[in-house]
């Protein structure tokens, strides 16, 4: 199946919530999961990422203002709205989240991609959600 097709049976779910990025040193994320006081909640949505170069946290505004005192050194990017793309996806599908993005870049929207296990998922600015929602509109089933 082609990926425009897969859009067209799509739901975009937007969370409420609004997020924040960030990128920790690996000892300052080790310090932070020594105090379990600044771990998210467990019933929020969060992601932990952790490469050779950083740990990256992404975390609703609740949970930030939580750990925004223990994370002075972090690089933070704000007021990011979730994006997920309700389709489950089977893991030989090539170039699904290429096709949304090349419909966004073409509006000129910035995103940052994100993947479970089954979804995708985009972070955009607060910003250019109502644009981004009103482009994504006109390939997806349904937008919530």
């Amino acid at each position: 199946m082609k990926n425009i097709d897969l859009l067209k049976k799509t739901r975009i779910e937007v969370a409420p919530e609004t997020f924040t990025l960030l990128s920790l040193r690996h000892d300052d994320w080790t310090r932070l999961l020594e105090n379990r006081e600044l771990g998210p909640r467990m019933t929020a949505t969060f992601m932990i990422f952790r490469d050779k170069f950083e740990t990256t946290l992404l975390f609703d505004e609740i949970d930030f203002e939580t750990i925004r005192h223990a994370v002075r050194d972090a690089k933070i990017e704000r007021n990011f709205r979730l994006l997920t793309f309700d389709i489950e996806l089977d893991f030989t599908v090539v170039g699904f989240l290429a096709e949304i993005t090349r419909i966004l870049a073409e509006e000129n929207i910035s995103i940052v991609a994100l993947s479970a296990f089954s979804r995708d998922h985009l972070l955009i600015r607060q910003d250019d959600l109502a644009r981004a929602l009103k482009v994504l509109g006109n390939y997806v089933e349904e937008l919530c």
